[in-house]
């Protein structure tokens, strides 16, 4: 399979070691999947941060944040016959899923891109609610006029759905609920308006009938969506038949709305590729690449929490209009970076 991603020498940027636990008696397990964006001059990284208790050898030990925002550590003997513990990510328990790590997001900074540094003066975002008691995870960050809006899968005992902050200072936030219900994650809202209405990528899942699919729903004031339209899906015998999800806002080119996806097979493998849609109607398809632009490859990107993963959410096109500089999770244990050429993108849709 292509792969024209020119990773960074320097990967991975971030390791589970470079950041401070939250809190005491949690350990950081994983960095993953950053959101992106600038601010004054300065390139972010908006990092899932998940953690846990360091673990024992006979127990299965994890977090969950009570409604009141404090949080309780559930801990289960690995031999008990109603623990099922087959996904690093996920246990079941007396029939009811848990995470095994709980996740907040952290602001850091770079001057150059390769170094980010943390800043006390920019709080993390924490899970808020009997909708984020599992956490909140993979926040991609949409710039329209001086506003940012955040995007965020959020995660409860409930389901999985998306939730909305809105913030022109990165030190206070409007908080606005969720957005789209569960099921629902891998949120992705357009950079400006088109025909007056706010249009954003989304992914229902469906267990029984219909698929992992990505859709895209328009709205007048960028918190109630509707018009909902299915136009990426899965497909059999391809690198992405398992589960397809956006990455971060669309690009606009001459050509179309450039999106980078992630996509899944069978056996939980994660690359990248892209698809295309019309400037004046998204919920037209024009092109879309058949093998990945990025495959799992780099050490670092097939081993870690969980193997053979690259996932973005978050890049900032350069100012030569065509360098898209890509910053992802590898492995679901790192956060790395990678350029590509948007001209080379589109070369290779069909």
């Amino acid at each position: 399979m292509k792969d024209i991603a020119k990773r960074f020498v320097q990967n991975p940027l971030l390791s589970p070691k470079d950041l401070k636990p939250s809190t005491e008696g949690l350990e950081i397990t994983c960095l993953l999947n950053p959101g992106v964006f600038t601010l004054k001059g300065k390139t972010w990284l908006i990092v899932r941060v998940a953690e846990r208790p360091q673990q024992k050898e006979d127990t299965i030990s994890f977090p969950i944040l009570t409604s009141d925002g404090s949080i309780t550590i559930m801990e289960i003997d690995k031999n008990d016959p109603e623990l099922i513990a087959t996904d690093a990510r996920v246990i079941n328990y007396k029939l009811a899923d848990y995470l095994t790590t709980l996740s907040h997001l952290r602001l850091l900074w770079s001057d150059d891109g390769i170094n980010f540094y943390e800043d006390e003066d920019y709080p993390a975002l924490v899970g808020e609610g009997i909708l984020e008691t599992f956490g909140i995870e993979d926040c991609r960050v949409a710039q329209i006029d001086d506003k940012y809006y955040l995007t965020f899968t959020s995660v409860s005992d409930n389901g999985v759905g998306v939730g909305l902050r809105t913030t022109t200072d990165w030190k206070r936030f409007e908080k606005h609920g969720m957005i789209l219900p569960a099921h629902n994650k891998d949120c992705a809202i357009f950079e400006e308006k088109i025909n007056g209405l706010f249009y954003a990528l989304h992914r229902p899942s469906s267990v029984d009938i219909g698929g992992n699919y990505i859709w895209v729903a328009s709205s007048p004031d960028g918190i109630h969506w509707g018009n909902h339209h299915c136009i990426v899906k899965t497909r059999k015998g391809f690198w992405d038949s398992k589960r397809v999800g956006a990455g971060a806002a669309p690009i606009k080119t001459a050509k179309g709305w450039l999106e980078i996806y992630h996509g899944a097979n069978e056996n939980h493998q994660y690359c990248l590729g892209a698809f295309l849609l019309d400037l004046n109607d998204p919920t037209k398809v024009i092109a879309r690449t058949e093998e990945p632009i990025m495959v799992p490859t780099a050490d670092y990107e097939i081993s870690g929490f969980f193997g053979h993963v690259v996932f973005t959410n978050g890049h900032i096109v350069e100012p030569d209009g065509d360098t898209v500089t890509v910053y992802y999770g590898a492995s679901d244990e790192f956060v790395c970076g990678a350029k590509f050429s948007i001209t080379e993108i589109l070369s290779l849709l069909k």
